[in-house]
């Protein structure tokens, strides 16, 4: 049986290829040119493109930016979009779906994925809500040190992927991703996070159409 999932915002395709590994037809949208992106992809505001053809995917998925809820603009006071609300009033009526977002995000009952808990070089946390029933795998305690932020680590370390970091080759073996630019890993998430939950989602939605 073939399941489409919409992702939006997709950027590079992080979550995207997550949820294609857990079984999905992915189709990826987001307003900037992704080149990089490795499946399906369309051009166009994210909210506009899940007004019009939401209705025809089975789940859907989306990361608003996080800008807004990053400490580190709280800190400094900067004003950014908050598309959280926006996605989550336009999703059509019953659809399954995800919302994925930083920690301190205004998600719903989330869960909280961790690199730790995949075997990956990054602690990266995440938050997950749903309409499903999602569960998260125990959290493993913290016991890597991670370098200090943008520089690459040293053997032994897990990494910081975030703003201007040095070190692509050794982010994309922390992330368990080998395909995107710089650009594209500090803004992602590991693909593990979303197959983790894509294949709960595909477990459901299987029982429920057989």
């Amino acid at each position: 049986m073939s399941l489409k999932l919409l992702d939006l915002f997709c950027c590079q395709g992080g979550a995207s290829m997550g949820y294609h590994q857990a079984g999905f037809d992915v189709v990826g949208v987001d307003i900037d040119p992704q080149p990089n992106y490795p499946f399906e992809f369309h051009r166009a505001d994210a909210l506009a493109y899940l007004f019009e053809f939401g209705d025809d995917f089975d789940v859907i998925a989306g990361s608003p930016p996080c800008q807004a809820h990053t400490n580190a603009q709280k800190i400094m006071g900067n004003d950014h979009p908050d598309f959280i609300d926006s996605m989550r009033a336009l999703l059509p009526a019953g659809k399954p779906y995800v919302i994925e977002n930083v920690p301190g995000a205004p998600l719903r009952d989330p869960i909280e994925l961790c690199g730790a808990m995949f075997g990956l070089g990054t602690y990266r946390h995440r938050l997950f809500e749903s309409n499903m029933p999602i569960t998260a795998p125990d959290h493993p305690a913290h016991t890597v040190r991670t370098t200090k932020m943008g520089r690459p680590p040293v053997d032994g370390e897990f990494m910081h992927v975030v703003g201007n970091f040095s070190g692509v080759e050794q982010a994309k073996k922390a992330m368990g991703i080998s395909w995107m630019t710089r650009d594209g890993l500090r803004e992602s998430i590991p693909p593990a996070y979303a197959q983790h939950i894509g294949r709960q989602l595909m477990a459901q939605l299987v029982e429920v159409t057989s």
